[in-house]
């Protein structure tokens, strides 16, 4: 029996923000479109994954370990990042349904992971620390 289960998904593009150019770009060179997102809960360690397949290719373009205290904004209603020390990461959902049903997801994920050493994260708390803490970077065209 799995271990890992999905605890949502959704539709989006996959995409990293380019310091150089100061622009977001999709995170494999010509890997544009959507692609199907899931977050898997390992019910066994207790941890989670962002896990992202072309759907045009079945080609696997982000598998992204959720770690404890990781900063995630929702930029927009249809544009989510997070960040860690060498990448920011973007998702451009389909539509608002999908990035909120995402957006839940990550939020409990993070608040289990805040919670195995007895803290608690405030959703609103996780939501605009990457904007207070970094700068607001721009939301893709």
């Amino acid at each position: 029996m799995s271990t890992n289960q999905s605890i949502c998904q959704a539709r989006a593009s996959v995409m990293v923000y380019d310091d150089t150019s100061k622009k977001w770009v999709p995170i494999k060179p010509g890997q544009q479109g959507f692609s199907r997102i899931n977050i898997y809960h390992n019910t066994a360690s207790n941890t989670f994954r962002v896990v992202g397949v072309k759907l045009q290719d079945q080609q696997v373009v982000i598998n992204y370990s959720i770690v404890k205290g990781l900063k995630y904004n929702q930029a927009t209603q249809t544009f989510h990042q997070w960040r860690d020390a060498r990448q920011v990461y973007g998702l451009n959902f389909a539509s608002k349904e999908e990035a909120t049903t995402f957006s839940n997801a990550m939020l409990f994920a993070l608040n289990v992971l805040s919670a195995q050493d007895g803290g608690v994260v405030s959703p609103l708390c996780i939501t605009h620390s990457l904007c207070t803490q970094t700068g607001s970077l721009p939301v893709p065209r």
